[in-house]
């Protein structure tokens, strides 16, 4: 037996909520009276940079949060892991200028499900929201194929290094290549191993110069696939 409204006839599902964060006014505005002109979505907040979005994602604990990469105090990516480990049931759809493949790569790594290029009509964005609340990932076409490209390319270089023997790697940048794998900042890592960001720069430079690679989620990738890191160790 279905549940009826006030009129008698069938409930309408709840909207999706959504929070809005970035830190241009403007386009924020623009953004939120968007997103309200329909009425299966309802914005339910707004924030100016990372360190906002985190307080009121918590506080609001909407269904999806549609966030700025590049933002003082906290960028949206950074912003995105602490959303996503403590709301793991919100989504998060990044919304930005930026097309560089590392911001793209550390979004998808921090649980983003979707990256959107603001250069996408304005109008386009609630499908987009629907379609992430729905958990289906939603990437820019430009940035699909950035994003194929480079994990071929990555398959590649690994499966070249695959018989090389394991580089030797200190135990402190061991550690570093751990805490890499569990997708920790810089400053994350700084904290935890009670060092400076630039010490935790130069160990991720020396990581990838010895395995010869161009990026961390290749050192990773390389990491599982020699077993250098313990699965318990990442629990």
């Amino acid at each position: 037996m279905s549940i009826a409204d006030g009129a008698g006839g069938p409930s309408s599902p709840a909207p999706v909520r959504v929070l809005v964060v970035d830190d241009q006014a403007l386009f924020r505005r623009g953004v939120v009276v968007v997103l309200s002109g329909n009425e299966d979505i309802q914005v339910v907040g707004e924030a100016a940079d990372g360190e906002e979005a985190v307080a009121k994602a918590q506080e609001l604990r909407p269904d999806v949060v549609l966030m700025d990469v590049r933002m003082p105090r906290l960028s949206g990516i950074e912003a995105t892991r602490h959303i996503r480990r403590s709301l793991p049931s919100t989504e998060v759809l990044m919304l930005t200028v930026s097309d560089d493949e590392e911001d793209l790569y550390e979004a998808v790594k921090a649980g983003a499900n979707g990256y959107l290029l603001k250069e996408v009509a304005i109008e386009e964005i609630a499908d987009t929201v629907r379609a992430v609340v729905r958990h289906q990932a939603v990437v820019s076409p430009s940035m699909t194929t950035k994003l194929i490209s480079e994990f071929r390319a990555l398959a590649r270089r690994v499966s070249e290094r695959d018989d090389l023997p394991p580089p030797g790697l200190t135990e402190r940048e061991m550690q570093v290549l751990a805490l890499m794998a569990q997708s920790r900042s810089n400053k994350e890592i700084a904290a935890t191993l009670f060092i400076s960001e630039n010490t935790v720069k130069n160990h991720v430079r020396n990581i990838l110069e010895k395995l010869h690679l161009h990026s961390r989620m290749e050192a990773v990738t390389y990491a599982w696939r020699k077993r250098l890191l313990d699965p318990r160790e990442q629990e």
